[in-house]
């Protein structure tokens, strides 16, 4: 039995051993999993106790380590310092502070998230709203550019009607010279023929005029006839 006692009693020195060697001056621990742990001005029992209960979860800074390794001189995060049972201590946080830092770090990754989602919505609201915008403006340049090419083909007509018209017109000059030539001519024309038949008139009145001076001038023969009878 009593070696049974002394086998447990050295299996928990072995266990011990390690987690007191791991610690060191200037680490920083953490109160273990148990609700409160008395602070000390020494490193024993005897020693007045300096605050009654720190919370586990507690962070500390190690200062120094009894020779027994049953005490731990530490100092909290607010300047408190005195002893404390080594065996409270721990090199890592306790769950429950791990749990809340796990929390807060993804309460943080999830207000990152829906950030980047809000960021990506907008993003992929944006390139849509470019794209409609994109459409709009290509069917508006598809849209001019038919406007333009019909506009080609209506403006070529008043072009092609504005040069014939000018040919017209310079053709129509011609003729309406030609026109004033021949009405000279023909008032010309008018005036000879004019002239010629008074010649013509005169004429015949001055060989009537011959005629019957002609006439005149010739014997009489009616006592000859006279006589026959």
């Amino acid at each position: 039995m009593k070696f049974l006692i002394y086998l447990v009693l050295l299996s928990f020195f072995y266990l011990a051993w390690p987690l007191q060697l791991l610690a060191a001056v200037g680490d920083v621990n953490y109160i273990s999993d148990v609700v409160t742990v008395p602070l000390r001005s020494g490193p024993s029992t005897a020693h007045r106790i300096i605050h009654r209960g720190l919370p586990s979860g507690t962070q500390l800074t190690i200062l120094k380590i009894d020779e027994e390794g049953t005490f731990t001189e530490i100092r909290t995060a607010g300047g408190l310092e005195g002893w404390v049972r080594t065996q409270y201590l721990i090199s890592q946080p306790i769950a429950r502070v791990k749990l809340a830092a796990a929390e807060k770090r993804l309460q943080g990754l999830k207000t990152k998230m829906n950030t980047e989602i809000e960021t990506h919505a907008s993003f992929q609201a944006k390139y849509k709203e470019a794209e409609a915008n994109n459409k709009k403006l290509n069917s508006q340049v598809d849209d001019l550019t038919k406007e333009l090419a019909e506009l080609k083909v209506v403006s070529a007509d008043p072009i092609k009607a504005h040069a014939h018209n000018v040919e017209l017109t310079q053709q129509n000059a011609l003729l309406v010279g030609q026109v004033e030539e021949l009405s000279s001519k023909t008032r010309q024309l008018e005036k000879n023929v004019q002239l010629q038949w008074l010649l013509y008139g005169g004429g015949l009145v001055l060989i009537g005029l011959i005629f019957g001076l002609i006439l005149k001038k010739r014997p009489r023969q009616q006592a000859s006839y006279s006589r026959y009878t």
